[in-house]
């Protein structure tokens, strides 16, 4: 086990696959911002699914017990199964999961879990048809999400969480309809604090629902209480409901941030470790492992990395930093 200068362990890393997406959701890849000219990463300049994997296999050594396979969109990488495959097989790998806009897992379900993926969680923001497709701004309607849902629970990907990032004046009135939808399904929907990460977003405090807003808002018609984290880490708040019908999530970077307890390493698609979603640079991980470096040299080199990490953006954000040129959402996954 290796522990940052916070004592806080090495357990998770996230591992964006490609910085492209099918979608251009206003709080993460405005259109304006990433149209038709924006220069994407090249094939060659991404990881293969080999290093990807030798990635894993050696930060697993270092302690990392999950992985989460993130974006972009990573369901436009073609073939995902295949790395899912590589990396089901990694010994001591507990945990592997995926974030998907789920638009695609119709097409790509049933590959994915016979090659060794347990469960996703799919962005949702809303209900309301209109208000989705305001917020993906690709003209995507609601029915392919949920029927991408439904393939994921047909093909056993299990559990499903749901993701709904909350935005004044955009969905934050249709809240309490998404808790309604999935309400005693045993899907649990987590809901998110809009946050600054990157600098493309327009971010600002006041288009921000408090976690604590979102569980008064639902708790009004479906009384709530709180639960137990599962783990220490954990990033979304539980919340049960009182009658037994399941339970809600809610993260709180922005009102509650929880970085005394961040065990989390990101990997971009072009093989840059970042210590913190709110980073405002990388760390070239791509070169060594082009250069012929061993095994050993680079699990040292990330280990000094988490070592020297001392990352707590959330506790010690201001109007100041906020506005930093941090690394985008889209590049390295949520």
């Amino acid at each position: 086990m290796v522990l940052d200068r916070l004592q806080r362990p090495l357990r998770d890393l996230r591992v964006s696959v490609t910085d492209r997406c099918n979608f251009r959701c206003v709080y993460c890849m405005p259109r304006e911002v990433f149209g038709p000219d924006y220069a994407f990463l090249g094939r060659d300049e991404l990881l293969t699914y080999e290093e990807i994997a030798r990635v894993v296999r050696i930060l697993v050594g270092l302690g990392v017990e999950k992985v989460r396979i993130t974006g972009g969109e990573p369901l436009v990488r073609r073939d995902l199964d295949k790395l899912v495959g590589a990396l089901r097989g990694i010994e001591g790998l507990k945990d592997l999961t995926l974030t998907t806009n789920g638009s695609l897992l119709r097409a790509q379900a049933r590959r994915l879990a016979a090659a060794g993926l347990k469960r996703v969680t799919v962005s949702l923001d809303s209900l309301d048809d209109a208000v989705f497709r305001a917020m993906n701004d690709a003209g995507v309607g609601v029915a392919t999400v949920l029927d991408g849902i439904a393939a994921a629970r047909e093909a056993g990907l299990w559990p499903i969480k749901v993701n709904a990032v909350v935005k004044r004046g955009m969905n934050d009135h249709t809240v309490v309809d998404l808790a309604r939808y999935f309400r005693g399904t045993g899907i649990i929907v987590r809901f998110i604090e809009f946050m600054d990460v990157g600098a493309t977003n327009g971010w600002r405090l006041e288009h921000v629902v408090t976690g604590r807003e979102i569980v008064e808002a639902i708790s009004r018609e479906f009384p709530l209480e709180p639960a137990e984290a599962n783990y220490r880490g954990e990033v979304a708040k539980r919340w049960r409901y009182v009658d037994g019908a399941g339970e809600i999530g809610v993260i709180t970077s922005i009102s509650q941030p929880f970085c005394g307890d961040c065990t989390r390493l990101r990997l971009s698609p072009e093989g840059e470790l970042f210590t913190c979603l709110f980073g405002t640079r990388g760390h070239d991980l791509r070169g060594l492992l082009r250069s012929g470096a061993s095994d050993g040299e680079i699990e040292a080199f990330v280990a000094g990395l988490w070592r020297g990490r001392e990352d707590r953006y959330s506790e010690l954000r201001t109007a100041e930093t906020a506005g930093l040129p941090k690394v985008e959402m889209s590049h390295i996954g949520g």
